[in-house]
């Protein structure tokens, strides 16, 4: 029989009908966090990670147990910086997670990058 239990972001804004973490079946999946608040891409590099932290510490787990991690972009010439900020992230993490890049048409509220993130429920 499957357990499945949302996970929450008190106090951050969500932009439709959706949970931002769902753990079933020794499974964390997050939805896409964004930061638009936060600046320029870099900013919100770090802000969504900082989103996906507190989610990951919300469900038990930490960075150190994501095995995907999707990356949205606005503009695919940000990758560059996109990805020096994501490697900041995983510093200290020994087996970093698998991981697809790429641009989208149009991201929700004006956002630069989104980040979608699945790990594996210690």
């Amino acid at each position: 029989m499957s357990t499945k239990r949302g996970i929450d972001l008190p106090g951050a804004p969500t932009y439709g009908p959706y949970t931002p973490g769902v753990a079933a079946n020794g499974v964390l999946w997050l939805s896409g966090q964004i930061a638009p608040e936060a600046g320029d891409l870099t900013a919100q590099v770090s802000a969504a990670l900082d989103k996906v932290d507190a989610l990951l510490h919300s469900a038990g787990c930490s960075k150190h147990d994501v095995a995907f991690v999707q990356v949205l972009l606005a503009d695919i010439q940000d990758f560059a910086a996109m990805n020096d900020a994501y490697a900041a992230w995983l510093e200290g993490v020994n087996i970093k997670p698998a991981r697809a890049a790429f641009q989208a048409a149009a991201l929700p509220a004006g956002a630069a990058v989104e980040i979608v993130v699945q790990a594996a429920l210690p």
